[in-house]
């Protein structure tokens, strides 16, 4: 289990940092005008229909399915289930790819209503589209192999595949200058990756022995319970893509840059989301599960408060940095080449509003697990699908006045709103019980913070004239002193503090077994 942990977090985190050279690349390279616009949206609608139907929904449907029937009835059973599978989602995604590029320039229209006003934008988009659209079928597919290799415990191939988007649309960007310009550069890296990741897991499941044929669909008990799966996990995953439908939609109503300054900001949003909120979520929900069916609610509350508070602490100076540095950020990770000062300012402020939510992202994973670790999963769902139709109402509300920065605080409302309701019915149901090491670990996360956003706003401008004075990479060391300073005051205050409170969080203290829900 330690072994196939940690490849999957060593493959993460390179996943993580590959994505995160790729963003700085198409920075330099596409910038924040027409084509970087016309690009993103081409990117993101594959992916939308990817999170709805592909990774989110049918491993949800798929993987138990898998791996009942390899239980229940032996791995020819199962290999036959997955080629039935296999055959109904190819046939799918053909016709989906298919009617796709036939009537492109109608999706696009749908999802980017403001793009027709600019026709050059809009036949770009659609032109970008149309390339990028085939790596929801090679995508698709790969989930469907990825499924099938976690069930046999092989979990190495298909955490590698992301970092293949990375690297392949990397060396596309490099090769640019062979395609027509840059946009298309980077749309044939994301089909070209798309089909490098079905490969790699295709070999994989073949070295394993577990790669399914195509097999002729039939209504068996498996493939119908597979569907009856997959309906209500659609439904759940569709929420969340509703709202960055809604982002989409609104944001090619605003002036050119706005996609990419939405884009450009979430790529850095997504760091301390990704590494620390979803983490912490994965961790805890098996083991609050683990110590339900054991016996002991104390032990799993108690596991609950030491991963939030943990989760606090970490995600804090991140919160901070958003709010505070926005500008010196986006300058020393993204302007170079083609992203101007403009381009740096316009994300530092979505950045600044995606940052308010923070803190209740990365914490809504752990107040979920409150429910689910106790097999309630329709609870968080219908509190999703709730701050999910706020969201949008807000966005709607809110994009004329402030432009791109308001549909980045809608999603930021939103995530409070959720984080609120889940905790708020939890300690209601008696499902949560806050500790005193938790809000004290609060206060000391609260006094640290405070420390470093006095750094970071009285440390700006001595921080750009050391910059300034080195002559090269000014905006680079600029940040750069100002993140060591900001991680070196906030690690002894915050250390400090949680000493003269008498909090320690390396220190595991049992609740007891016998405590009563």
């Amino acid at each position: 289990m330690y072994r196939n942990l940690f490849s999957v977090a060593g493959f993460t985190i390179l996943s993580r940092l590959s994505g995160f050279l790729r963003d700085v690349m198409l920075g330099a390279v596409l910038g924040a005008g027409m084509l970087a616009d016309a690009f993103y949206v081409a990117f993101r609608l594959p992916n939308h229909f990817r999170a709805i139907f592909g990774e989110g929904a049918f491993n949800a449907a798929y993987v138990p399915a898998y791996a009942r029937a390899l239980e229940a009835e032996g791995p020819g059973a199962a290999k036959t289930f997955s080629g039935q599978i296999l055959a109904l989602l190819l046939a799918s995604q053909v016709v989906l790819l298919v009617v796709a590029w036939l009537f492109m320039p109608v999706i696009v229209g749908l999802l980017a209503p403001g793009f027709e006003t600019d026709p050059a934008k809009f036949a770009a988009t659609v032109t970008l589209t149309r390339i990028t659209f085939p790596y929801l079928l090679f995508v698709t597919l790969v989930t469907l192999f990825s499924g099938t290799l976690n069930a046999h415990g092989k979990f190495a191939a298909a955490a590698f595949a992301p970092v293949l988007l990375n690297l392949v649309m990397i060396a596309a960007l490099a090769a640019a200058f062979v395609f027509p310009n840059a946009g298309q550069a980077a749309a044939a890296g994301v089909a070209l990756a798309g089909a490098a990741e079905l490969a790699l897991v295709v070999v994989a499941a073949r070295r394993a022995g577990v790669l399914a044929r195509l097999e002729r669909p039939r209504w068996t008990a498996g493939v119908r319970g597979f569907f009856t799966t997959l309906a209500p996990a659609v439904i759940g995953s569709a929420g969340v893509q509703i709202a960055i439908f809604a982002d989409t939609i609104i944001a090619s109503l605003l002036p050119t840059g706005s996609v990419s300054a939405i884009y450009y900001a979430d790529r850095i949003y997504q760091l301390p989301v990704g590494v620390i909120g979803i983490a912490a979520g994965t961790v805890l929900q098996p083991e609050m599960s683990r110590r339900f069916a054991a016996g002991d609610p104390g032990g799993a509350r108690h596991a609950q408060n030491r991963t939030m508070a943990l989760t606090l602490a970490l995600a804090a100076p991140f919160f901070v940095a958003f709010l505070t540095l926005g500008e010196p950020i986006m300058r020393g990770v993204f302007m170079r080449g083609n992203f101007t000062p403009a381009a740096a300012s316009a994300s530092a402020a979505v950045l600044g509003a995606y940052g308010f939510g923070l803190l209740a992202v990365v914490l809504i994973r752990s107040a979920v697990a409150s429910f689910q670790s106790r097999g309630d999963t329709k609870t968080p769902m219908y509190i999703s699908l709730f701050a999910v139709a706020c969201n949008v109402a807000l966005k709607i509300a809110l994009w004329k006045p402030m432009g791109a920065a308001g549909l980045a605080l809608a999603t930021a409302a939103g995530a409070w709103l959720n984080f609120g309701l889940l905790v708020a019915l939890a300690l209601r149901r008696g499902l949560m019980r806050p500790d005193m090491a938790l809000a004290k670990t609060g206060l000391a996360v609260a006094v640290a913070s405070a420390v470093i956003a006095l750094i970071a706003i009285f440390g700006d401008a001595p921080a750009r004239r050391l910059a300034e004075g080195a002559g090269v990479f000014v905006n680079e060391i600029h940040i750069g002193v100002l993140c060591a300073a900001g991680v070196v005051a906030y690690g002894v205050v915050l250390l400090a503090a949680l000493r003269a409170l008498g909090v320690r969080l390396a220190r595991v203290k049992r609740a007891p077994a016998m405590e009563k829900p």
